[in-house]
């Protein structure tokens, strides 16, 4: 029972921290809906998403050897130039990863190409989506990023002995750290809107998730390019990317102040 009691824990864990990418898009894409419809749009994403993710866990139980298993139609290369071997679980990451690096440049570019606006009329202007449409795109991309911490939990469970009890334990992380996440991102929505310059280093990390993806994505793929094998970006250069990111944003805005106040005597 302690076993079983010790393993939830470490899966809520690991969902809470895979969750982070997951949460950021969450909290960036709710602000393409309008804004009375920001709330709403994040809950319901997100209670969607965790009762997918159990149908998602059901699922990959079930055919788990499917998304692992190489198509052979798309097995092959040209000889010292590419060779590839994609399976189900490769190119649902391949795509989520494509996806999320064309919404951060789209956005990225967005911000550098308005001109003559102010914030406010900035922020009307990227809200053209429906809410509709925004809680279809989180519950997609949050499927995606599913994908990584359900097999990790299938993993984390291979020690249980009763298949039942397994499912039971990943099922009831998945809802604890969906509820964590449903508390969390309006807190992290909230701090974006108040401290918009920070949306910029959000698109950014998010852009480097869809690296990370991709080059995951590549590696499960068995992709080579003229005889190198695509290798990861483990989740320890990540985070430590992640945190030069912040610094480097929080120094430049000490620095930037520091000018502005110089500037003003």
């Amino acid at each position: 029972m302690l076993g079983i009691i010790f393993t939830l824990l470490m899966l809520v864990l690991l969902q809470a921290v895979l969750g982070f990418d997951n949460l950021l898009y969450i909290s960036l894409e709710s602000k393409k809906a309008p804004e009375v419809d920001q709330k709403r749009v994040r809950k319901t994403g997100i209670l969607i998403a965790i009762v997918l993710r159990i149908v998602l866990l059901f699922v990959l139980v079930s055919i788990i050897d499917f998304f692992q298993e190489p198509f052979s139609f798309l097995s092959g290369g040209i000889e010292d130039i590419i060779h590839f071997s994609f399976n189900g679980h490769s190119i649902i990451v391949l795509l989520g990863g494509g996806f999320i690096i064309y919404t951060a440049i789209k956005e990225i570019w967005h911000m550098i190409s308005t001109k003559g606006l102010e914030v406010d009329d900035m922020a009307t202007e990227k809200k053209s989506k429906s809410a509709n449409a925004v809680i279809t795109s989180i519950v997609i991309m949050n499927l995606v990023f599913s994908f990584d911490s359900i097999l990790a939990a299938i993993g984390l469970t291979s020690e249980i002995d009763s298949a039942t009890t397994a499912f039971i334990v990943m099922a009831i992380a998945i809802v604890i750290s969906g509820l964590l996440m449903l508390i969390m991102a309006d807190k992290i929505s909230t701090f974006l809107s108040k401290n918009r310059m920070y949306e910029v280093l959000g698109l950014f990390i998010l852009f480097i998730v869809g690296i990370m993806l991709v080059t995951e994505g590549g590696h499960l793929a068995h992709i080579k390019l003229f005889g190198e094998e695509i290798v990861p970006m483990s989740k320890t250069t990540f985070y430590f990317v992640l945190a030069i990111l912040i610094i480097v944003d929080v120094v430049q805005g000490k620095y930037q102040k520091n000018l502005l106040a110089k500037a003003k005597k």
